[in-house]
């Protein structure tokens, strides 16, 4: 089986045996299908690859790999290559790669086995305080994308969820009597989350007026809907967030995320336990939550500094 073969085998892989997310295997894609391009610039196959050639690719990964697939900008007039973070992923995929491929018997050995991509620093995610998430859920006007960018917005903060575990929400997911959504997450797993009333609320506004009207006489279980009846896009949410960010004043650029952490940074602040978080966000492992401490940490430090008069 030719490079190309392989790789369409592993993406078909991702897809429909991990059942990664769409964002994943997309990245995923880049990362394999980028490899696959410098084999066939070298002229050998899977098989042929070995250290000499990984050290050759780290080069190249980091020296002539052009912004914007994956690289850093441009700066001082001079092209710059990926940046550590992304030919750090770039390794990882890569080592997914050899691994599925040694489990089929497409190659003899992992040649990516042993290597380790260098540590890299997280960075502590970004979160709004308080007042700024209030500004940001009043924000939205009373049209009927109002109405559905509101009830989005709550839903998000109110239950801490990614971008695609939104837009893939289904009516059946919504308890409302109840008080939960049912999540598909990461690796298709189902979470039962709370959801707070003022959310539900929303959501119900939302749902007796503009989804019928965006559906008008169509047929969708898909939970937030376009003006044009069709499931909600991840870029949709994206440009939604932003524009009421800008309404609200909120001059830092955010994303759906920004949400998430605003969720999980929040209920810590206040005294949530760390599991009962970690249960929540749907995370696997606990040293994941675990960041929300060291946020809350760094904020009352800054606070600290910022008023304590030998700060």
């Amino acid at each position: 089986m030719d490079t190309g073969a392989l790789v369409d085998e592993f993406l078909r892989h991702l897809r429909t045996e991990r059942r990664l997310s769409p964002h994943t295997v997309s990245a995923y894609t880049g990362d394999i299908r980028r490899f696959a391009g410098f084999l066939s610039r070298e002229g050998i196959g899977v098989n042929d690859f070995g250290r000499t050639h990984l050290l050759k690719y780290l080069v190249h990964l980091r020296e002539e790999v052009p912004a914007g697939k994956g690289g850093t900008e441009k700066g001082g007039g001079r092209k710059r290559g990926m940046a550590a973070r992304s030919a750090a992923r770039n390794v990882s995929s890569l080592r997914s790669f050899y691994r599925f491929l040694a489990r089929e018997g497409a190659v003899q050995g992992n040649p990516v086995a042993e290597v380790r991509a260098p540590r890299i620093g997280r960075p502590l995610p970004k979160y709004l305080t308080v007042t700024q998430v209030a500004r940001l859920l009043d924000a939205p006007d009373r049209t009927l994308e109002g109405a559905r960018d509101r009830a989005m917005l709550m839903l998000m903060y109110a239950s801490g969820l990614r971008a695609s575990e939104l837009v893939t929400l289904r009516m059946e997911n919504v308890d409302r009597d109840a008080g939960f959504l049912r999540v598909l997450g990461k690796g298709a797993k189902e979470r039962v989350v709370p959801v707070a009333d003022r959310a539900l609320e929303d959501l119900a506004t939302y749902l007796a007026g503009a989804r019928p009207a965006f559906l008008k006489k169509r047929v969708s279980s898909a939970l937030f809907l376009s003006k044009r009846g069709k499931s909600i896009t991840r870029q949709t949410l994206w440009n939604r967030i932003r524009h009421w960010a800008l309404i609200a004043g909120i001059d830092e650029r955010i994303s759906p995320h920004t949400l998430r952490h605003s969720f999980a940074g929040h209920l810590l602040a206040g005294g949530a336990d760390l599991r009962a978080v970690q249960a929540m966000l749907g995370h696997a492992d606990i040293a994941t939550t675990q960041i929300y401490t060291h946020v809350t940490a760094e904020r009352l430090r800054d606070i600290h500094r910022k008023h304590h008069p030998r700060g």
